[in-house]
């Protein structure tokens, strides 16, 4: 029995049989480096996905590695009971880069914690319960996080908690209102007025949105779309959170943060994945009048947040970044990426749409381009191609025929025309197929 089959074999019997797992046949890693992993029986893979974008600076970067078998030489665990020189250290240096007033952090060791934080301090400073998320969009695995969730398929359990509505997304390719922008005024934007007049109290806790939504597919927002929604929850009370656990730290491409693009300053933002390279960490930051209403409001400790180790490598991840993978380099490398994705779709008609920002770029894949019938079938055979052809992407949405292609940050041109070239061979495959049946 080869490895890779022992180890598929465990998995059925050990582990729960709802994890989600790629392809045909699951793919069992082994050990990574740089822009590139490989399977237990030793095939080789550009990894264009950074584990769900968390390898931000590619695996084992050296700096990375090494910060963090320092840190492992003197102290491994100490919880939030006790101050840490990397703690404070960390949480100044995201006050640092940050937008706005943000300067206050709650270390947790997730994105889905990092959101439950922000949802208990929006609550705690307004005294409103009520929380407005969007659909399609996603904030994690906690009962919180499912119910912040705008996709069934994500709700396990039919996970609800109370006091949480759900607005239309900005998702222009398949507008909910069967408008098209520019014309349509962002008509999206003002449904969250509505969903507040018709569905709250009138007074919220806070908005939640990703600028970028991940899980949706790489939905993005025209220009307008995040000043208007701010001006309608400050209207009513509200706090804006935004869940940069998939766009923070560059992504995005010029900008550190994914909401920078659209100039609003967040009350308060979660960001987690590559914050650290891999390690588990998340956090949530706000300002210190937010923080502020936390003083007496009652005790709260994070058994594993403020890990030493995942601290240390948070920092020398974002020094790796500066040095390395700046939101300069993200931009730049990131147009080349969209610059070939654009030129994939005119000659594939099963491309309907592309879109993102930096090294976060979508791919909607449709039967039809007229219809935008989901092409679910051409993007499972489009994984079987790209995973013979040693490339790993990721893939997503309500109706899961979108593609996410998000490489480390540091990755460069030519790690892209490699990308682009095997894209094309295997969307040419999947073509191929398709007019045959």
């Amino acid at each position: 029995m080869s490895k890779s089959q022992e180890i598929l074999d465990k998995q059925k019997k050990y582990l729960w049989p709802n994890h989600l797992l790629y392809y045909t046949d699951a793919l069992p890693l082994e050990k990574g480096e740089g822009m590139h992993v490989w399977d237990v029986d030793g095939n080789k893979y550009l990894d264009f996905f950074a584990g769900i974008l968390t390898t931000s600076v590619g695996h084992n970067h050296p700096d990375v590695t090494a910060a963090a078998q320092e840190q492992v030489s003197k102290l491994i665990h100490s919880s939030t009971l006790y101050p840490h020189e990397n703690h404070v250290n960390l949480a100044e240096k995201l006050a640092e880069i940050t937008p706005g007033a943000l300067q206050s952090s709650y270390f947790t060791t997730s994105g889905s914690e990092a959101d439950d934080t922000a949802v208990m301090l929006a609550k705690t400073y307004t005294g409103s319960q009520e929380i407005v998320a969007l659909r399609h969009g996603y904030s994690g695995r906690s009962a919180t996080g499912m119910s912040l969730t705008g996709q069934s398929a994500w709700r396990v359990g039919g996970t609800h908690i109370s006091g949480i509505k759900h607005a239309l997304n900005p998702y222009c390719y398949r507008c909910p209102l069967k408008m098209t922008y520019p014309e349509c005024g962002v008509a999206c934007a003002e449904d969250v007025e509505e969903v507040i007049q018709t569905t709250t109290s009138g007074r919220i806790a806070a908005f939640i949105a990703e600028p970028i939504q991940g899980v949706g597919g790489f939905i993005t927002p025209p220009p307008e779309y995040f000043q208007i929604v701010s001006e309608i929850v400050k209207r009513y009370g509200g706090l804006m959170i935004i869940d940069e656990v998939q766009t923070g730290f560059g992504r995005t491409g010029d900008k550190w943060f994914g909401i920078e693009h659209w100039g609003i300053e967040p009350d308060i933002m979660t960001m987690a994945k590559g914050i650290a390279n891999g390690f588990p960490l998340g956090n949530t930051i706000t300002t210190p009048e937010i923080a502020a209403s936390t003083s007496g409001a009652g005790l709260t400790i994070s058994t594993f947040g403020g890990n030493p180790v995942s601290l240390a490598a948070s920092l020398a991840t974002i020094g790796v970044m500066e040095k390395e993978a700046s939101p300069a380099h993200t931009a730049e490398v990131g147009a080349h990426l969209r610059a070939g994705l654009d030129g994939l779709q005119d000659k594939y008609p099963l491309i309907g749409d592309v879109r993102g920002k930096g090294l976060m770029q979508g791919v909607e894949m449709v039967t039809d381009r007229k219809t935008k019938e989901p092409a679910v079938k051409a993007v499972a055979q489009l994984f079987e191609e790209t995973r013979k052809l040693g490339l790993l992407i990721g893939k997503g949405g309500m109706y899961g025929n979108s593609l996410r292609i998000a490489p480390p940050l540091t990755a460069s041109k030519e790690d892209v025309d490699e990308a682009i070239e095997k894209l094309d061979i295997a969307f040419a495959r999947v073509q191929e197929a398709s007019i045959d049946n």
